[in-house]
């Protein structure tokens, strides 16, 4: 037994785990004589209220790329990197109002579906299987990886058996009950990585202020690493570990205001509104209010993200400084920075509450992979066996298909997950970068069919293909920040859209997506005071953060 792990630690941990999935198993009953249809398992019979959607789209997100990936790029660059939070928060607004309506209007499964049905079956496919690739290579692996690894930290885990440890208890609860037992048991899920996540930062900032109090703490940090509360960074302003034991300009990763606009920008339309784990929750919901309440409420939920695991990574910096004034032995000082926030649960939090917190990061990472593993299946099931293999396939061994979907998907990640990312400094960066391959391609695409009615189909698929060698060309042919990389792909496939769209022919009339009507975008007063609210705060942040 890992000695920093103590009995109580082990009985909370174990005690979660019988919690989350006992909920998982229960939720997923159905009535006597019902067998899982895929309405059941892919959309959980679109049943989801505002604050179970808006619960397990966090729950979803802050996985082991935020507790460990954010809070070990929060060692190194600092609070800068919350913009990938923040900046979300407003995604979710514009999502919300904007583009939900239209897919929950055409009554999609799958985002390549409403591809299918705005411009042709060749689009679906392909995009399909960029998605695949993307979730099982870089979605599943890393949140397998940084899991394990913080097993590895904290118990003394082995990295192979945390890998395989944390694929059979996603799969426990979730394979049975689908998107349901997902999402229900999301809600339990980020109550414990909010609470959990509090608890470190709390207990971390009176470590750094020697008792005096979390504002003690975070004035602390302020004034001793004020380069660490800078939003927008300079070139050549910080200089961070490039995981080979060089360094590098942490500009290249956070390019000054390309961290609101540009690529920023692109990245988070393509995650927040076209991601299929991530929109699967508002096309189960079971209203077009409770969809855009529940994304409302993740946007909320999302300002308090830095606090939970930006700040706690800013605080081990500092710690890690000067390690013998908090009674940290000077040998066990962090050597990478992803190992900033389990080095803090194994050094400041005390027994009892340290199983707490810890059961907090496991569930930001099963959760993660249970809604990851869920859509991969649902995107392979729908879109690529039953379209193109199977048509005439049945309900229920549709289901049965996305269950054996999920487990190979798994067996597939964790297989590769040390290989890709073993060397890694910062696994978060790694994970936005090859993200990124086919975020700019996702936008143009969609945009360009959500709102420009001369999109064609021709134009969409030579978008699809274009997205992975121009991001590749641009790579290895400058040196620009990969954000900024991201925002000149969009704009040339954006070009490639338009031209080839002008010299093809459409779609015919009423053999697309359903036009838009007057009215659709309404949204209610609730929703649209809280957009107010949102968008005030984040002026407040940034304003005062701009340049410390």
């Amino acid at each position: 037994m890992n000695q920093s792990f103590s009995t109580l630690d082990y009985v909370v941990f174990i005690l979660y785990g019988l919690l989350i999935i006992g909920v998982g198993l229960w939720v997923s009953r159905e009535k006597k004589g019902h067998k899982k249809e895929a309405v059941d398992y892919f959309l959980a019979s679109k049943s989801l209220p505002w604050w179970a959607i808006g619960a397990s789209l966090i729950a979803s997100n802050i996985s082991a790329e935020q507790f460990i990936g954010m809070s070990g790029s929060g060692f190194a660059v600092g609070l800068a990197i919350s913009s990938y939070e923040w900046m979300a928060a407003l995604t979710l607004i514009v999502v919300a109002k904007f583009m939900l309506p239209i897919f929950i209007k055409n009554g999609i499964y799958t985002m390549p579906q409403y591809l299918e049905m705005r411009f042709d079956h060749r689009v679906r496919s392909v995009m399909a299987t960029i998605w695949l690739l993307i979730y099982v290579f870089v979605n599943l692996t890393s949140v397998v990886y940084l899991g394990a690894l913080a097993m590895k930290t904290i118990m003394g885990v082995p990295m192979h058996y945390g890998m395989i440890g944390l694929a059979i208890f996603s799969l426990v609860y979730s394979l049975y009950g689908g998107l349901k037992a997902v999402a229900w048991t999301d809600v339990i899920q980020v109550i414990f990585l909010i609470a959990g996540g509090f608890i470190t930062s709390y207990l971390t900032l009176q470590a750094v202020s020697g008792g005096e109090g979390i504002w003690a703490g975070l004035t602390k940090l302020y004034q001793e690493i004020p380069e660490h509360f800078d939003m927008i960074l300079e070139p050549g302003q910080l200089m961070i570990p490039d995981g080979s034991g060089g360094t590098k300009d942490a500009y290249l990763d956070l390019p000054g205001i390309g961290v609101l606009v540009g690529g920023m920008l692109i990245a988070n339309f393509s995650y927040w509104g076209f991601n299929q784990y991530i929109i699967q929750r508002g096309l189960a919901a079971k209203s077009i209010t409770d969809a855009q309440n529940g994304l409302l409420f993740a946007g909320f939920l999302k300002l308090l993200i830095p606090f939970l695991v930006v700040v706690p990574g800013i605080a081990a910096f500092l710690i890690n400084q000067n390690p013998a004034e908090y009674g940290i032995d000077p040998s066990h000082i962090i050597q990478k920075s992803d190992e900033a926030y389990p080095w803090l649960l194994h050094n400041f939090i005390p027994s009892g509450i340290k199983g707490l917190a810890f059961a907090a990061l496991i569930a930001a990472i099963v959760s993660s992979l249970s809604s990851m593993l869920n859509s991969t299946s649902t995107i392979f099931c729908m879109d690529i066996y039953k379209k193109n293999i199977n048509p005439a396939i049945s309900e229920t061994k549709l289901v049965t298909l996305g269950r054996l979907v999920a487990v190979v998907a798994l067996i597939i990640a964790t297989s590769v997950a040390y290989p890709l990312l073993g060397q890694l400094d910062q696994a978060f960066q790694f994970i936005q970068e090859f993200t990124g391959f086919a975020t700019p391609g996702v936008c143009v695409i969609f945009l360009a069919g959500l709102f420009w009615k001369r999109a064609t189909p021709t134009a969409a698929l030579a978008t699809s293909l274009l997205t992975f060698p121009v991001s590749w060309l641009l790579k290895v042919t400058t040196d620009a920040p990969f954000l900024d990389r991201m925002g000149y792909v969009f704009l040339i496939l954006a070009l490639v859209m338009i031209a080839i769209s002008l010299l093809t022919k459409p779609k015919e009339k009423g053999a697309g997506t359903a036009e838009i009507e007057k009215g659709m975008f309404a949204t209610s007063t609730i929703f649209n005071i809280g957009s107010v609210i949102i968008s005030g705060i984040l002026f407040v942040l940034y304003w005062f953060f701009w340049n410390t």
